[in-house]
């Protein structure tokens, strides 16, 4: 199995399992990866999703052994996985309307890299390395890297990370905000499950209006005025904001039902 789901007490956990392949993306793991991308977004008891990966790596990228066997066998076809994989993988990703955690270990590059950043949280182990690697290749990008490395880090380190191929570290990740936290290695699997119970537990519809309206925020300040008057409208009649403002009151720490 190159692709695991488990969900349990509203936590959805997607593990890259190909551990020994560095977590390669062949074609088996691709459409196992997006399987399971589709049946979190069809379950309305996910609260939160945490993106993860077995072995020392996050994930390589694609598998060139499959890649060189593509380009052996149909040359003109060898990059129809992008529309029939990457592309899919990525939109149903961005999708999903809980919070997404991607939990870093080790190597993230090229189309790992692109998966890692269409979450909404990164968390990375000190030991986590990031790059895109399609220049090293003749390949430009995939996976939403353009416009992901753009609005994250602007035209100018996007350039460079995409033509030069450099690797980051994890603290200069941090530094740039490709990563939301770095996290010393032995506390990493604590700390990751630390914060996606927190998400799972927490205020669901809030997550889902705070993803709508930072996904939107492109748009210019007076969409995004009218988008927050809409989101407040509705958060504030909702039975976890009745709940948590009472809870405050009371001195208590608010118990969220995703309601």
């Amino acid at each position: 199995m190159t692709t695991t789901l488990e969900i349990a007490d509203g936590l959805a956990t997607i593990t890259l399992a190909r551990a020994k392949a560095h977590n390669a993306l062949d074609v088996d793991t691709k459409v196992a990866l997006l399987q399971a991308i589709d049946k979190v977004a069809g379950d309305r008891s996910v609260r939160a999703v945490l993106l993860t990966a077995d072995g020392k790596n996050f994930c390589v990228g694609q598998d060139l052994g499959d890649h060189v066997a593509e380009l052996k066998k149909s040359p003109e076809h060898a990059m129809d996985t992008v529309a029939e994989h990457y592309n899919p993988v990525i939109r149903a990703l961005a999708a999903i309307d809980v919070p997404v955690v991607a939990a870093i270990r080790g190597a993230c590059v090229g189309a790992g890299l692109g998966i890692a950043l269409t979450a909404d949280i990164r968390i990375a182990s000190q030991n986590a390395t990031f790059a895109t690697a399609f220049a090293g290749i003749g390949l430009a990008s995939d996976s939403g890297l353009s416009h992901h490395l753009v609005s994250m880090l602007g035209a100018s380190r996007a350039m460079g990370l995409l033509m030069l191929g450099d690797r980051v570290d994890a603290v200069q990740a941090a530094d740039w905000g490709l990563v939301h936290r770095v996290v010393d290695d032995a506390e990493f699997d604590t700390a990751v499950d630390k914060l996606a119970l927190r998400l799972a537990t927490g205020p669901t519809e809030a997550y889902r209006r705070i993803k709508t309206l930072v996904g939107a925020s492109a748009d210019g300040l007076d969409a995004a005025l009218d988008r927050e008057l809409d989101a407040q409208r509705h958060l504030g009649a909702t039975a976890d904001h009745a709940a948590a403002v009472q809870a405050f009151l009371n001195k208590n720490k608010p118990r969220f039902a995703g309601r």
